[in-house]
């Protein structure tokens, strides 16, 4: 893994903010924490479903073509003895024979142990599933595994998704869900982790037609994540090498992003063949072939897998949104600090779409605030603060990506008027209440902040660098 560009934010910086401001926090951090475990805080969890539901829009809401499942993190073993991932998820390990630590031996640029620079044992195989037992007694008739992947669970509901939708190919079959590797080295924050959690499209189509979805599905991927606000700049395409190709798979495109720590996979576009449902056909002995109605045979589609990490991309969407610029309050006394931290969120991923700040915590301010407040939470997931200088208050929203600012102040006790800060530009509108839904609404979807609705008007405009 080599790194071309410097990475625009050092991992300390995300971390911070993150446990600062409640994104993210060590798990079982009273005891100490647990390696590579993470506990989403709450705007941690607002900016994870926000990643969630973006991708479920884009991939079944939006389509036809593509319908959604849930499926159980425990199956059948035998599905992951059909599968390969009995005999073959295994990756290299190697031991530290002075410090102990172990390492993934394809992960080493030498034969010495990064931390030490001691001997290192001869590789081995290490299995990654997590074993664990279902029923009251731990043996082998007992034994099931935590999947290691959600494609599985979809493969085996082929044939009941195709008879009850009664889809025609080319169709997918999309879900969310938790999943579980025993990895060998963990780190870079929730980059990798035991515990995490894919998003998964397993499209079927008809053989002979499969390279021209896998280009399809490699440019739609692409495009999600530029529409979402990465910068092109922080994102390239890698093509597996013919040695390197899982088990299962005919061609595989990796997706990778430029992460503090260098060049990285964040989404792997697979074209898995039919290996899966042929696979699966056999251990079973169950029918999973397609019937094609214009030339009436039986075939077994071949399957394009884009295949995301939500953790990933949550930290993808964390670095890229991060920002630093002088704060031009700072001179006024109004800031302490010279430098304004932003957190530049597309605003279908930010936390909180806007924060209701009442200039004071006066009764008649604080009556009229709290009804703005309740007329929008309706629509979208809001935030009321009230606490410190309305600057400060701005700099807070900053940090944690809230797109616009609505501060109910005197003169709104008797124009009726809001104003409306944008987080980006920082500038600010004069907005009557009656229209404030309709015009966060279309600020939101991407409208020009100084397209102003009727009644309102330009409140300041801010020049950038001076």
């Amino acid at each position: 893994m080599t790194e071309e560009t410097p990475a625009t934010v050092d991992m300390e910086k995300i971390i911070s903010l993150c446990r600062r401001r409640g994104f993210i926090f060590p798990s079982s951090e009273i005891y100490g924490g647990l390696s590579s475990c993470w506990d989403y805080g709450p705007l941690g969890v607002e900016l994870k479903r926000n990643v969630k539901e973006a991708w479920w829009r884009s991939m079944i809401q939006e389509r036809d073509d593509v319908v959604g499942m849930d499926t159980s993190i425990l199956m059948h073993p035998k599905v992951w003895e059909a599968s390969g991932h009995l005999e073959s998820f295994t990756d290299p390990l190697v031991d530290c024979k002075g410090c102990h630590m172990r390492w993934r031996a394809d992960e080493l640029e030498g034969d010495r142990c990064p931390s030490c620079e001691g001997e290192l044992t001869k590789s081995r195989m290490f299995h990654m599933m997590f074993k664990t037992f279902m029923g009251p007694v731990e043996d082998e008739a007992g034994v099931v595994y935590l999947r290691p992947e959600t494609a599985q669970g979809i493969f085996v509901n082929f044939q009941n998704v195709l008879n009850t939708t009664r889809k025609k190919l080319p169709f997918g079959i999309a879900q969310i869900g938790k999943t579980f590797r025993n990895e060998i080295t963990t780190g870079n924050f929730i980059f990798r982790s035991r515990e995490f959690e894919q998003m998964e499209l397993e499209y079927f189509v008809k053989p002979g037609t499969d390279e021209e979805w896998f280009e399809y599905w490699l440019e739609a991927r692409l495009d999600w994540y530029l529409k979402l606000g990465i910068k092109r700049e922080h994102l390239r395409q890698r093509e597996h090498a013919k040695e390197e190709l899982s088990h299962y798979s005919r061609r595989t495109v990796d997706l990778n992003y430029l992460f503090p720590m260098g060049w990285s996979e964040l989404e792997g576009i697979a074209n898995r063949g039919d290996f899966d449902l042929t696979q699966h056909a056999k251990s079973s002995g169950k029918d999973l072939s397609y019937f094609e109605e214009e030339t009436k045979d039986h075939i077994t589609p071949y399957i394009i897998e884009p295949s995301a990490g939500v953790d990933r991309s949550v930290l993808a969407f964390l670095c890229d949104a991060y920002d630093e610029e002088p704060d031009p309050s700072a001179g006024s006394g109004q800031g302490k600090n010279d430098t304004r931290v932003v957190m530049r969120f597309h605003s279908s991923l930010a936390p909180f779409k806007a924060a209701i700040l009442p200039l004071s915590r006066r009764e008649p301010l604080v009556e009229l605030a709290k009804s703005v407040y309740a007329m929008l939470r309706q629509y979208w997931r809001l935030t009321y603060d009230d606490a410190q200088s309305v600057g400060r208050r701005y700099r807070r929203q900053d940090e944690i990506g809230t797109p616009f600012c609505v501060t109910v102040d005197f003169q709104s006790l008797e124009d009726n008027q809001v104003t409306v800060r944008d987080r980006d530009s920082m500038n600010q509108i004069r907005v009557p209440i009656a229209e404030l839904q309709k015009t966060l609404t279309a600020k939101l979807a991407g409208e020009n902040f100084f397209v102003l609705p009727p009644g309102g008007l330009v409140w300041q405009e801010t020049k950038k660098g001076t």
